[in-house]
């Protein structure tokens, strides 16, 4: 394990969109989380003492919190954090000015992910942002002044945006990272009561322009959703779709961990936290097994988002399973169509094959189960 994602949940307002496991703060909430956060980490790092490459502060939003109790989370953490290779936090932009700047930067953060989503006062409104145009604009600007490797978020396809304005405005920035995603309604959200409805169409063409735009100002897309400029691809990001192990801190927050070599029938075992409540009762983690055959399953599936590919080789020597042989007549199918290419054994989606993903992963997965 060197890698550690920190789950802060607490958010300054509650997006009609989101289905995090975010709250408001409210009397002694936040000081109660910190005590527990502290008490986590002991645990985990006596498990897991080694040095981390990557760690990463999401939420929620982690810079919602106060000064005193930044400096107080990253005290929880017994692992050298100076030494982190990527220290990446979330960040909306109503939460960031240069006094703040500087105290993150002396905690060891050199990333900073910033929740933009458009820059189209109208589109942040109706998304149920805090911030408008010009506070974004100045909260990217701040973050390149102060030195942070600094990614924005956008979301594309959403009604009455003009995404294409989004995408120039985000290539003239000079940050060095962009995750564009389409907006996904999840059941149980306000915009899921409201009936709200997107334009798969237009999707596909928000991210065929993601592709031309970013790339024009010397983006590369090395992910479905991500655009980076060569030496700022977010480390800690690619520890997931490579299916590597991470730990988890706090309320609701997901962990991948290994097993190690003495059980045969089992590959890693998935841990979910309680949600915040029960999480602060001191509640166990949900323990989910996760097989050879079910890693191989969501490796491929991760590995696939990768725009280099993903080599089944690799995932034969982590699982001692032999999937070549389940595989190869499907890939050959499917880069007859034009929807993979294969070098070997490393297979990736060719660009007609992105639209239909998940049909993609579907078909190899009906391989892997095939005797």
């Amino acid at each position: 394990m060197r890698s550690l994602y920190v789950h802060v949940p607490f958010c300054p307002t509650l997006c009609p969109y989101c289905d995090f496991h975010v709250v408001r703060r409210y009397g002694g909430v936040v000081e109660a989380y910190l005590e527990r956060l502290a008490e986590e980490a002991a645990a985990l790092y006596e498990r897991f003492p080694g040095p981390l490459e990557t760690l990463y502060l999401g939420g929620g939003t982690p810079s919602f919190l106060r000064n005193r109790e930044l400096e107080q989370l990253f005290r929880a953490l017994p692992w050298n954090v100076p030494s982190i290779h990527e220290v990446t936090m979330e960040a909306n932009p109503g939460t960031l000015n240069p006094e703040r700047l500087e105290l993150l930067k002396d905690l060891g953060v050199n990333r900073l992910s910033l929740g933009v989503q458009s820059f189209q006062d109208g589109v942040l409104e109706s998304l149920g942002r805090a911030h408008g145009r010009k506070g974004a604009l100045r909260a990217v600007e701040m973050s390149l002044q102060a030195g942070f490797r600094t990614s924005i978020d956008l979301i594309l396809g959403l009604p009455g945006q003009d995404f294409a304005a989004d995408l120039r405005e985000a290539a003239a920035l000079g940050v060095g990272h962009v995750s564009a995603y389409t907006l996904q309604i999840e059941p149980g959200t306000p915009f899921a009561a409201r009936g709200v409805r997107l334009d798969e169409d237009l999707e596909a063409a928000a991210f065929d322009m993601a592709e031309q735009v970013l790339g024009a100002v010397g983006f590369v897309r090395y992910e479905v959703s991500n655009f980076a400029k060569p030496g700022q691809e977010s480390a800690h990001n690619q520890v997931y779709w490579r299916a590597g192990f991470w730990g988890a801190l706090g309320p609701a927050a997901v962990g991948h961990y290994p097993q190690g070599a003495e059980d045969r029938e089992v590959y890693s075992v998935r841990a979910t936290n309680p949600p915040l409540p029960r999480w602060r009762a001191g509640e166990a983690p949900s323990l989910e097994v996760i097989t050879p055959l079910e890693h191989a399953r969501e490796a491929l599936m991760l590995g696939l988002r990768l725009c280099e590919g993903v080599d089944v080789n690799e995932i034969e020597q982590r699982t001692g399973l032999e999937l070549w042989e389940r595989l190869e007549a499907v890939v050959r199918e499917l880069e007859g169509q034009e929807l993979l290419w294969a070098r070997g054994k490393r297979i990736g989606v060719a660009r007609a094959g992105v639209a239909i993903l998940h049909r993609i992963i579907l078909r190899l997965w009906e391989a892997l189960e095939a005797e």
